[in-house]
Protein backbone atom coordinates (compact mmCIF):
# COMPACT_ATOMS: atom_id res chain seq x y z
CA UNK A 1 0.00 0.00 0.00
CA UNK A 2 1.33 3.44 -0.93
CA UNK A 3 1.36 6.49 1.33
CA UNK A 4 -1.19 8.17 -0.95
CA UNK A 5 -3.57 5.24 -0.54
CA UNK A 6 -3.10 5.33 3.24
CA UNK A 7 -3.91 9.06 3.39
CA UNK A 8 -6.93 8.82 1.08
CA UNK A 9 -8.36 5.81 2.90
CA UNK A 10 -7.87 7.53 6.26
CA UNK A 11 -9.78 10.58 5.00
CA UNK A 12 -12.51 8.34 3.59
CA UNK A 13 -12.82 6.50 6.91
CA UNK A 14 -13.04 9.72 8.92
CA UNK A 15 -15.55 11.29 6.54
CA UNK A 16 -17.88 8.29 6.22
CA UNK A 17 -17.79 6.62 9.66
CA UNK A 18 -20.30 9.02 11.18
CA UNK A 19 -22.19 10.16 8.09
CA UNK A 20 -24.89 7.55 7.33
CA UNK A 21 -23.32 6.48 4.03
CA UNK A 22 -21.21 3.44 5.11
CA UNK A 23 -17.50 3.70 5.84
CA UNK A 24 -16.81 0.02 5.11
CA UNK A 25 -18.67 0.34 1.82
CA UNK A 26 -16.63 3.39 0.82
CA UNK A 27 -13.37 1.72 1.85
CA UNK A 28 -14.25 -0.96 -0.70
CA UNK A 29 -15.69 1.36 -3.39
CA UNK A 30 -13.02 4.10 -3.41
CA UNK A 31 -10.10 1.69 -4.02
CA UNK A 32 -12.15 0.00 -6.78
CA UNK A 33 -12.76 3.39 -8.47
CA UNK A 34 -9.06 4.30 -8.11
CA UNK A 35 -7.82 0.94 -9.38
CA UNK A 36 -6.28 0.04 -6.03
CA UNK A 37 -6.48 -3.31 -4.27
CA UNK A 38 -9.21 -3.91 -1.70
CA UNK A 39 -7.53 -3.03 1.65
CA UNK A 40 -9.47 -5.83 3.36
CA UNK A 41 -11.67 -6.09 6.43
CA UNK A 42 -8.72 -6.23 8.88
CA UNK A 43 -7.27 -2.90 7.71
CA UNK A 44 -10.75 -1.37 7.71
CA UNK A 45 -11.35 -2.49 11.30
CA UNK A 46 -7.98 -1.26 12.55
CA UNK A 47 -8.09 2.27 11.09
CA UNK A 48 -11.50 2.73 12.68
CA UNK A 49 -9.52 3.27 15.88
CA UNK A 50 -8.76 6.74 14.52
CA UNK A 51 -12.44 7.63 14.48
CA UNK A 52 -12.86 5.96 17.87
CA UNK A 53 -10.36 8.43 19.34
CA UNK A 54 -12.38 11.23 17.73
CA UNK A 55 -15.50 10.03 19.58
CA UNK A 56 -13.56 9.70 22.85
CA UNK A 57 -12.30 13.26 22.64
CA UNK A 58 -15.49 14.86 21.31
CA UNK A 59 -17.71 13.19 23.91
CA UNK A 60 -15.08 13.06 26.69
CA UNK A 61 -17.28 14.87 29.22
CA UNK A 62 -20.34 12.74 28.46
CA UNK A 63 -18.29 9.54 28.58
CA UNK A 64 -16.62 10.49 31.85
CA UNK A 65 -19.99 11.24 33.42
CA UNK A 66 -21.58 8.01 32.12
CA UNK A 67 -18.61 5.84 33.16
CA UNK A 68 -18.50 7.39 36.63
CA UNK A 69 -22.23 6.95 37.19
CA UNK A 70 -22.19 3.39 35.87
CA UNK A 71 -19.31 2.37 38.17
CA UNK A 72 -21.00 3.98 41.18
CA UNK A 73 -24.25 2.20 40.30
CA UNK A 74 -22.52 -1.16 40.77
CA UNK A 75 -22.26 -0.53 44.50
CA UNK A 76 -24.89 2.16 45.16
CA UNK A 77 -28.48 1.28 44.24
CA UNK A 78 -29.53 4.92 44.56
CA UNK A 79 -27.46 5.83 41.48
CA UNK A 80 -28.91 3.11 39.23
CA UNK A 81 -31.93 5.15 38.24
CA UNK A 82 -29.92 8.13 37.00
CA UNK A 83 -29.82 8.89 33.26
CA UNK A 84 -26.03 8.45 33.07
CA UNK A 85 -25.96 5.12 34.92
CA UNK A 86 -28.76 3.75 32.76
CA UNK A 87 -26.96 4.99 29.64
CA UNK A 88 -23.91 2.95 30.64
CA UNK A 89 -26.00 -0.21 30.95
CA UNK A 90 -27.86 0.47 27.71
CA UNK A 91 -24.62 0.91 25.75
CA UNK A 92 -23.47 -2.49 27.05
CA UNK A 93 -26.80 -4.12 26.17
CA UNK A 94 -26.78 -2.59 22.68
CA UNK A 95 -23.23 -3.84 22.03
CA UNK A 96 -23.91 -7.51 22.80
CA UNK A 97 -25.70 -8.41 19.52
CA UNK A 98 -22.95 -7.13 17.20
CA UNK A 99 -20.27 -8.93 19.22
CA UNK A 100 -22.14 -12.22 18.93
CA UNK A 101 -22.91 -11.89 15.22
CA UNK A 102 -19.50 -10.42 14.42
CA UNK A 103 -17.71 -13.48 15.76
CA UNK A 104 -20.26 -15.91 14.32
CA UNK A 105 -20.04 -14.53 10.77
CA UNK A 106 -16.41 -13.38 10.70
CA UNK A 107 -15.47 -15.27 7.52
CA UNK A 108 -18.51 -14.07 5.57
CA UNK A 109 -17.85 -10.48 6.63
CA UNK A 110 -14.21 -10.58 5.53
CA UNK A 111 -14.91 -12.20 2.15
CA UNK A 112 -18.38 -12.54 0.62
CA UNK A 113 -19.85 -9.40 2.18
CA UNK A 114 -17.27 -7.22 0.37
CA UNK A 115 -18.81 -8.02 -3.04
CA UNK A 116 -19.49 -4.80 -4.96
CA UNK A 117 -22.84 -6.03 -6.26
CA UNK A 118 -23.95 -6.55 -2.68
CA UNK A 119 -22.61 -3.18 -1.53
CA UNK A 120 -24.31 -1.29 -4.36
CA UNK A 121 -27.62 -3.04 -3.70
CA UNK A 122 -27.46 -2.48 0.06
CA UNK A 123 -26.66 1.23 -0.41
CA UNK A 124 -29.91 1.61 -2.34
CA UNK A 125 -32.12 -0.61 -0.17
CA UNK A 126 -31.02 0.90 3.13
CA UNK A 127 -31.38 4.42 1.74
CA UNK A 128 -35.11 3.67 1.54
CA UNK A 129 -35.10 2.43 5.15
CA UNK A 130 -33.45 5.68 6.26
CA UNK A 131 -35.99 7.71 4.29
CA UNK A 132 -38.86 5.85 5.95
CA UNK A 133 -37.39 6.33 9.43
CA UNK A 134 -36.79 10.02 8.85
CA UNK A 135 -40.25 10.71 7.45
CA UNK A 136 -42.63 8.62 9.59
CA UNK A 137 -41.03 8.59 13.07
CA UNK A 138 -42.44 11.05 15.68
CA UNK A 139 -38.96 12.15 16.89
CA UNK A 140 -40.13 13.49 20.24
CA UNK A 141 -37.97 11.58 22.76
CA UNK A 142 -34.64 12.67 24.24
CA UNK A 143 -31.98 10.53 25.94
CA UNK A 144 -33.71 10.77 29.34
CA UNK A 145 -36.45 8.49 27.98
CA UNK A 146 -34.16 5.75 26.61
CA UNK A 147 -35.06 2.33 28.00
CA UNK A 148 -33.90 -1.27 27.73
CA UNK A 149 -36.10 -2.09 24.74
CA UNK A 150 -34.69 0.92 22.90
CA UNK A 151 -31.17 -0.36 23.59
CA UNK A 152 -32.10 -3.84 22.35
CA UNK A 153 -33.72 -2.47 19.18
CA UNK A 154 -30.77 -0.21 18.35
CA UNK A 155 -28.34 -3.03 19.20
CA UNK A 156 -30.07 -5.41 16.78
CA UNK A 157 -30.03 -2.73 14.07
CA UNK A 158 -26.32 -2.29 14.79
CA UNK A 159 -25.77 -5.87 13.61
CA UNK A 160 -26.84 -4.83 10.10
CA UNK A 161 -23.74 -2.60 9.95
CA UNK A 162 -21.63 -5.74 9.61
CA UNK A 163 -22.72 -5.72 5.95
CA UNK A 164 -20.71 -3.12 3.97
CA UNK A 165 -23.09 -0.58 2.50
CA UNK A 166 -25.51 -0.46 5.42
CA UNK A 167 -23.63 2.09 7.59
CA UNK A 168 -23.18 1.82 11.34
CA UNK A 169 -24.56 5.30 11.95
CA UNK A 170 -27.27 4.85 9.32
CA UNK A 171 -28.57 1.66 10.92
CA UNK A 172 -28.45 2.85 14.53
CA UNK A 173 -29.75 6.37 13.83
CA UNK A 174 -32.63 4.92 11.79
CA UNK A 175 -33.47 2.49 14.61
CA UNK A 176 -33.37 5.34 17.11
CA UNK A 177 -35.68 7.46 14.96
CA UNK A 178 -38.12 4.56 14.60
CA UNK A 179 -38.14 4.29 18.39
CA UNK A 180 -39.16 7.96 18.52
CA UNK A 181 -35.81 9.60 19.34
CA UNK A 182 -35.04 13.09 18.11
CA UNK A 183 -32.40 13.14 15.37
CA UNK A 184 -29.75 14.54 17.73
CA UNK A 185 -30.50 11.95 20.45
CA UNK A 186 -30.38 9.14 17.89
CA UNK A 187 -27.04 10.43 16.55
CA UNK A 188 -25.47 10.85 19.99
CA UNK A 189 -26.48 7.34 21.07
CA UNK A 190 -25.19 6.01 17.74
CA UNK A 191 -21.79 7.66 18.15
CA UNK A 192 -21.37 6.47 21.74
CA UNK A 193 -22.42 2.96 20.72
CA UNK A 194 -19.71 2.87 18.05
CA UNK A 195 -16.95 2.93 20.70
CA UNK A 196 -17.06 -0.59 22.20
CA UNK A 197 -17.85 -2.29 18.87
CA UNK A 198 -15.00 -0.62 16.98
CA UNK A 199 -12.46 -1.18 19.74
CA UNK A 200 -13.36 -4.86 20.08
CA UNK A 201 -13.26 -5.41 16.29
CA UNK A 202 -9.90 -3.66 15.96
CA UNK A 203 -8.35 -5.60 18.85
CA UNK A 204 -9.64 -8.86 17.36
CA UNK A 205 -8.10 -8.08 13.96
CA UNK A 206 -4.84 -6.84 15.50
CA UNK A 207 -4.22 -9.92 17.63
CA UNK A 208 -2.47 -11.87 14.87
CA UNK A 209 -0.57 -8.87 13.53
CA UNK A 210 0.81 -7.99 16.96
CA UNK A 211 1.87 -11.57 17.75
CA UNK A 212 3.39 -11.99 14.30
CA UNK A 213 1.18 -14.93 13.33
CA UNK A 214 -0.61 -12.86 10.65
CA UNK A 215 0.56 -10.24 8.18
CA UNK A 216 -1.61 -7.24 7.36
CA UNK A 217 -2.10 -7.26 3.57
CA UNK A 218 -4.54 -6.09 0.93
CA UNK A 219 -6.74 -8.63 -0.86
CA UNK A 220 -4.16 -8.58 -3.67
CA UNK A 221 -1.43 -9.65 -1.24
CA UNK A 222 0.28 -6.25 -0.99
CA UNK A 223 1.87 -5.65 2.40
CA UNK A 224 0.47 -2.87 4.60
CA UNK A 225 3.12 -1.47 6.92
CA UNK A 226 2.69 -0.03 10.39
CA UNK A 227 3.52 3.45 9.07
CA UNK A 228 0.68 3.38 6.56
CA UNK A 229 -1.75 2.18 9.25
CA UNK A 230 -0.71 4.99 11.61
CA UNK A 231 -1.05 7.63 8.86
CA UNK A 232 -4.53 6.33 7.99
CA UNK A 233 -5.55 6.42 11.65
CA UNK A 234 -4.32 10.00 12.07
CA UNK A 235 -6.27 11.25 9.06
CA UNK A 236 -9.32 9.22 10.14
CA UNK A 237 -9.17 10.94 13.54
CA UNK A 238 -8.84 14.48 12.17
CA UNK A 239 -11.57 14.16 9.58
CA UNK A 240 -13.76 12.05 11.89
CA UNK A 241 -13.75 14.70 14.61
CA UNK A 242 -14.93 17.31 12.12
CA UNK A 243 -17.58 14.90 10.80
CA UNK A 244 -19.10 14.38 14.26
CA UNK A 245 -19.39 18.13 14.84
CA UNK A 246 -20.87 18.64 11.38
CA UNK A 247 -23.50 15.88 11.62
CA UNK A 248 -24.73 16.86 15.09
CA UNK A 249 -25.23 20.45 13.91
CA UNK A 250 -26.74 19.34 10.62
CA UNK A 251 -29.32 17.02 12.19
CA UNK A 252 -30.66 19.73 14.48
CA UNK A 253 -31.92 21.59 11.39
CA UNK A 254 -32.16 19.03 8.59
CA UNK A 255 -33.23 15.46 7.94
CA UNK A 256 -31.46 12.54 6.30
CA UNK A 257 -32.70 13.37 2.79
CA UNK A 258 -29.36 14.47 1.36
CA UNK A 259 -27.72 11.24 2.52
CA UNK A 260 -30.58 9.17 1.08
CA UNK A 261 -30.09 10.79 -2.34
CA UNK A 262 -26.32 10.30 -2.18
CA UNK A 263 -26.71 6.60 -1.33
CA UNK A 264 -29.22 6.04 -4.14
CA UNK A 265 -26.95 7.70 -6.72
CA UNK A 266 -23.77 5.98 -5.50
CA UNK A 267 -25.46 2.58 -5.32
CA UNK A 268 -26.76 2.95 -8.89
CA UNK A 269 -23.32 4.03 -10.15
CA UNK A 270 -21.58 1.10 -8.44
CA UNK A 271 -24.04 -1.42 -9.87
CA UNK A 272 -23.74 0.08 -13.36
CA UNK A 273 -19.93 0.08 -13.30
CA UNK A 274 -19.75 -3.49 -11.97
CA UNK A 275 -22.25 -4.69 -14.57
CA UNK A 276 -20.24 -3.03 -17.36
CA UNK A 277 -16.98 -4.52 -16.09
CA UNK A 278 -15.46 -1.07 -15.45
CA UNK A 279 -14.72 -2.04 -11.83
CA UNK A 280 -14.51 -5.41 -10.13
Amino acid sequence: MSWLEAIVLGIVQGLTEFLPISSTGHLRIVPAFAGWADPGAAFTAIIQLGTTVAVLIYFRHDLSRVASAWLRSLRDARVRGSVDARMGWYLIVATVPIVIFGFAFKDQIENGARDLYLIGTVLIVFALVMLLADRVAPQDRDERSIGRWDAIAVGLAHVLALVPGVSRSGATISAGLLRGFTRETAARFSFLLSLPAIVLAALFEMRGVVTGSDELTTKAGESIGAGEVVVSCVFAFLVGYASIAFLLRFLTRHGLGVFVVYRLVLGAVVLALVASGAIS
